[in-house]
């Protein structure tokens, strides 16, 4: 027998026999390797990137609202539905003051009560204009030892006759909704770019996206704090508090929401709204864009990395995590959840596990130069009013959807673009242009 028939035997027995030796087990728990690319969430608990069959969706009864005072993470002051024509048309404009720049931007919802618009420019000059389009009152709000345009950004909320104002220069300020007057003014310590919570006793805000402040309407002391670790990956404006009864819930700029008693701020939960879009390079910006929406037991919440999560109110526990990200406040009604995505699509989810039920494309790209873009369009919302979703738009274009289908059904022009989400009040759409003009629809 030739010696390679010889080792060619002897090869194939030591392989026969190592077939019939036992396998170890590694001892240790399993982990899902790809829930690494979806921060710490499994693969398989993440919403379904399939369309759901789109069913009517039932909507409440519009109400005919005289007032939009705060934003609408709050049930107590939400309008979740307000009466609008069904094409409405622009019937006034009014200038503010500074529009958007390079340096500073328009980041404040106009709000109303009592017959006054409210508005903050880039510039913090606050503004009560009548709905008429009149000017009541105008009022500088830069400290006397800075200058205009070094700061920018800030929120508003009014109630109880009080517009509570934050700015880019790390100051709350209590004005009489009125006059104008100067009622009282706290130094937050850092930038004050959220819009502030008004309930109860209490005017919630987030500063500095780090630090959380409850402090006494009346005057301006504070309450109590709650503090998260800061994050440079941020984008201008910080979410405002979602209060009820019980909580106060804050959205941080690392992704963090803390679950606070909303009179004596201990915190009874941390959640984190973790992961990313492996395919964009704005996936790395962690904050918190849709900040935290109460409805019924559960808050929403989304980031600019692309997820959105539904959260037990009471535990901070996550119900699910949708693979969308949101960049303003989402809309929960009718057993939807409706979001202006980071993807710049419009989107309505199934409320009960996050699942996509259809998504709308909307204006993307500014300008398209040689291998990039110079600049992506800004959409905010959406509101329901008169029966149709509504999304404004910098594209110069006010968008009105059919919330079951998500079909867009009618357009309106918005002189220079729109810069805020719209509100109504008094059967009339307001949203603020980028010129620095406050814009009346009805």
């Amino acid at each position: 027998m030739k010696r390679s028939s010889i080792i060619l035997g002897m090869t194939a027995a030591a392989v026969i026999a190592g077939c019939t030796e036992r396998e170890e087990i590694l001892p240790g728990t399993r982990e899902d390797p790809r829930a690494i690319l979806s921060g710490g969430v499994p693969a398989d608990a993440l919403a379904a990137d399939v369309a759901r069959e789109a069913s009517t969706v039932r909507l409440p009864k519009a109400v005919q609202n005289n007032a939009w005072t705060q934003s609408s993470g709050t049930p107590k002051t939400r309008v979740l539905h307000a009466s609008l024509s069904a094409a409405p048309q622009l019937v006034w404009s009014a200038d503010i003051g500074a529009g958007d720049g390079r340096r500073n931007r328009i980041t404040a919802d106009p709000v109303v009560a009592d017959g006054r618009i409210f508005t903050l420019d880039s510039e913090a000059r606050v503004s009560a204009t009548g709905t008429n389009g009149a000017a009541i009152w105008s009022r500088d709000l830069t400290p006397s030892r800075d200058k205009s345009g070094e700061a920018t950004g800030g929120g508003l909320a009014v109630a109880g006759g009080t517009l509570y104002v934050t700015s880019g220069f790390g100051l709350l300020t209590a004005l009489d909704a009125a006059t104008g007057e100067e009622v009282w003014q706290q130094d937050l310590g850092s930038t004050g770019s959220g819009a502030p919570t008004v309930f109860g006793d209490l005017v919630y805000v987030l500063g500095g996206d780090d630090t959380g402040w409850a402090l006494e309407r009346d005057t301006g002391r504070i309450r109590w704090q709650t503090s998260q670790s800061g994050d440079v990956n941020n984008v201008l404006g910080a979410p405002a508090p979602a209060v009820n009864d019980r909580f106060a819930i804050f959205a941080f700029g690392d992704g963090a929401l803390h679950g606070t008693f909303r009179n004596g701020g201990l915190r009874m939960w941390t959640a984190f709204v973790a992961g990313q879009r492996r395919s964009s390079a704005l996936a790395k910006v962690n904050d918190v864009t849709a900040g935290p929406v109460i409805s019924g037991d559960r808050v929403y919440v989304g980031s600019h990395s692309g997820r959105l999560l539904a959260l037990d109110l009471d535990t901070g526990n996550r119900v699910w995590t949708a693979r969308e990200g949101a960049i303003s406040p989402v809309l929960v009604v009718g057993g939807s959840v409706f979001a202006v995505s980071d993807e710049n699509e419009l989107i309505r989810l199934d409320a009960r596990d996050g699942v996509k039920i259809w998504s709308k494309k909307l204006p993307d790209l500014l300008k398209l130069k040689q291998r990039k873009a110079s600049e992506v369009y800004a959409h905010y919302g959406p509101i329901l009013a008169g029966g149709q979703l509504i999304v404004a738009s910098n594209d110069g274009v006010l968008r009105f959807f059919d919330p079951t289908t998500g079909e867009m059904t009618r357009s309106v022009e918005v002189p220079g673009g729109a810069t805020t989400a719209p509100v109504v009040a008094g059967g009339t759409l307001y949203v603020v242009g980028t010129k620095g003009q406050l814009h009346a629809f009805r």
